[in-house]
């Protein structure tokens, strides 16, 4: 009896000392580490966020905004592709609209929702609804990409420079100097930076 008693004992000190042991590297240690580590570059562990000229957190690099004009305001922004929600097929500005539709290619949902994009982008940009690139009326798989593709950056650049007194040449330039290659020249497709080009363009978040 003294013996199985004894052993009991025994493997609850051992039980206690492994969980003992496990809450202090995996619940205090680890975390510690992780946090240090995130802590050798601040700007990747507080969002990715990116400054305008006058220092003002303006976005991030990796959450795409499209961003809107005041109300009467000329519209000198380039937009991002669509977030898209149940009752705003556009979802203009606010990432917490963001979410997969779940709607299949074969989907008549999703197809009104492109159409109703399409007509919206158009008339817009002044083009006909063919012209519409196709990353312009479908949102990624988060909704939140902050790239697009020059094609439909291109789409853009005549009413940006329309209302920005700037020449599509020099719009143009801005948008080329934002725009990235195929990663490892091989993957994927080229991008525009939608976030970096407005704040190129002049705009900011700051207030005077």
């Amino acid at each position: 009896m003294n013996t199985v008693i004894s052993t009991f004992v025994r493997q609850c000190v051992a039980a206690i000392g492994v969980l003992l042991a496990l809450t202090v590297v995996v619940g205090v240690a680890y975390p510690a580490v992780v946090w240090a580590a995130s802590r050798l570059d601040s700007h990747a562990a507080e969002g990715s966020q990116v400054v305008d000229a006058r220092g003002c957190a303006a976005g991030s690099s990796i959450i795409g905004i499209d961003p809107q004009p005041v109300a009467g305001q000329p519209d000198s922004f380039l937009h991002a592709r669509v977030l898209g929600s149940a009752d705003n097929p556009m979802a203009p500005g606010d990432p917490s609209s963001s979410a997969a539709s779940n709607q299949g290619p074969n989907s008549q949902t999703l197809a009104t929702e492109i159409e109703a994009r399409r007509k919206i982008i158009a008339q817009r940009e002044g083009v006909a609804p063919t012209a519409v690139p196709v990353d312009a009326v479908t949102g990624s798989g988060s909704g939140l990409d902050p790239d697009i593709s020059p094609a439909y950056a291109a789409l853009q650049v005549p009413r940006i420079a329309r209302n920005s007194g700037r020449t599509p040449a020099q719009v143009q330039a801005i948008i080329d100097a934002h725009t990235s290659g195929r990663q490892w020249g091989f993957l994927g497709q080229p991008t525009v930076d939608v976030l970096e080009v407005n704040l190129a363009l002049g705009h900011t978040v700051c207030r005077s």
